[in-house]
């Protein structure tokens, strides 16, 4: 295996998908159309890294070729292609073992790539705070561990390239020793990190507001929907993995209730245990969450696949069984009329970049939240005292209120656990 050396964006790469000659798990549709469908994916995976994509080359087994994935005849036709696109580098749409990459590599004369690093590098290109890049090099060096063998050279850096950005120019010696000594340096970082976190979550529950979290398979339109809903402004782009970092916002319920809502990273098929668990800091804002919204893009055909991903990654994450609610996104791509798309009955019908049904997702949010009890309290505050009247605007409901001797007297519903917050000589 060749060390990999930086290469700049818009890099002509060639695709390779390898399919199974076998059901998918769509039913209806037929294995190579599968095989088509998740091609289109890599495709897209490569564009967000800054590829150029020349050619894709498909083919359909049996069973996978354990030495190669593809067997040597196709690595031939491979070579053939790359070199007449003029493509240094061949993504593979699976995961190849170290050995498989060796080989492959060794034929191809080129550099190769899987879908793991191919991801990998994505996240090291959108990753903009410190525990982003913490949780990216730690994702890249786990994967490298095992792969250190056969190289025969130094690894000198991984730059700033189509997978081999991460930890910039920090060069980075081979020994295993080295490198597992790196490994738990940065496993103490993301530890401080999330104990960071989890200072803010114990600062947000002093203020207790209940929670929910979008997940959903990436580019189904979460941070759109994030930013209609909380009237934020986190970054949206047609590209996969465009949300690392988590960030939460308060959205306002119809009863006038607040509620959190976070935006976390997206999932995809075939993700790696290791690339879960690196990420593990950034998904524990949807670990807290009270309700998961679970956000799918309907217009893709594929998206029963996809969800049904997404489903297994919570359930890795042990939420398997949290309160969930499906949103179903992009109903204005569907060629149906809005109340024909699928998910009537069983969850929401969206459209996030368009505004409509979202009055319906707050009602159902504020439905399946855990609901508190409110305490009916009648409030006399000085006229000066701002703060207070804002939390009971902010958290409860003012019934009325009117100005007695100086003071403000209110009549009003709040939840049971600012009722507790208030000091006593705020009663009349």
């Amino acid at each position: 295996m060749k060390t990999p050396q930086p290469v700049e964006s818009n890099e002509r790469v060639l695709l390779v998908g390898v399919g199974l000659k076998r059901a998918t798990h769509v039913p209806g549709i037929a294995a190579s159309d599968y095989e088509r469908e998740r091609i289109e994916e890599l495709d897209e995976l490569a564009r967000s890294a800054g590829a150029q994509v020349a050619c894709c080359v498909v083919q359909m087994r049996e069973r996978l070729d354990p030495a190669t994935l593809v067997g040597h005849g196709k690595l031939d036709e491979i070579r053939a292609e790359a070199q007449t696109h003029r493509a240094p580098v061949v993504i593979f749409d699976r995961n190849l073992t170290p050995g498989q990459q060796r080989n492959i590599e060794k034929a191809l004369d080129c550099r190769v790539l899987d879908r793991t690093q191919l991801i990998l590098d994505i996240f090291a290109r959108h990753a903009r705070t410190r525990e982003g890049m913490l949780q990216v090099e730690l994702a890249q060096l786990n994967y490298m561990l095992p792969r250190l063998a056969g190289r025969g050279v130094e690894l000198s850096r991984l730059g700033g390239g189509i997978g081999t950005r991460g930890p910039g120019e920090q060069k980075l010696e081979t020994d295993r020793r080295r490198i597992r000594s790196r490994i738990a340096r940065i496993r103490e970082e993301i530890e401080l990190v999330r104990r960071r976190r989890q200072v803010q979550r114990r600062a947000r529950r002093d203020v207790p507001l209940p929670s929910a979290a979008l997940v959903g398979y990436t580019n189904a339109g979460k941070s759109t929907l994030f930013n209609a809903l909380t009237q934020a402004d986190v970054l949206t782009s047609s590209r996969m993995f465009a949300t690392l970092d988590p960030t939460v916002r308060s959205v306002v319920l119809p009863s006038g209730r607040r509620a959190l809502i976070s935006d976390t990273v997206g999932f995809i098929r075939d993700l790696p245990p290791g690339l879960i668990a690196a990420f593990r800091a950034t998904l524990e804002e949807a670990e807290e969450a009270s309700l998961i919204l679970h956000v799918t893009d309907v217009s893709n055909p594929y998206h029963p696949e996809q969800d049904a991903e997404v489903v297994k990654i919570l359930a890795d994450l042990g939420l398997g069984d949290r309160p969930r609610l499906h949103v179903y996104n992009k109903c204005d791509k569907m060629p149906l009329p809005f109340s024909a798309v699928p998910g009537n009955g069983t969850g929401v019908r969206v459209s996030a970049l368009k505004g409509t049904g979202l009055d319906e997702l707050r009602a159902r949010i504020e439905a399946e939240l855990p609901s508190e009890g409110l305490v009916r309290m009648q409030l006399e505050l000085p006229l000066a005292d701002g703060r207070t009247l804002a939390r009971l605007h902010e958290r409860g409901r003012v019934l009325a209120s009117e100005v007695r001797d100086a003071h403000l007297w209110v009549d009003a519903e709040v939840p049971a656990s600012l009722a507790g917050q208030l000091k006593s000589d705020h009663r009349p």
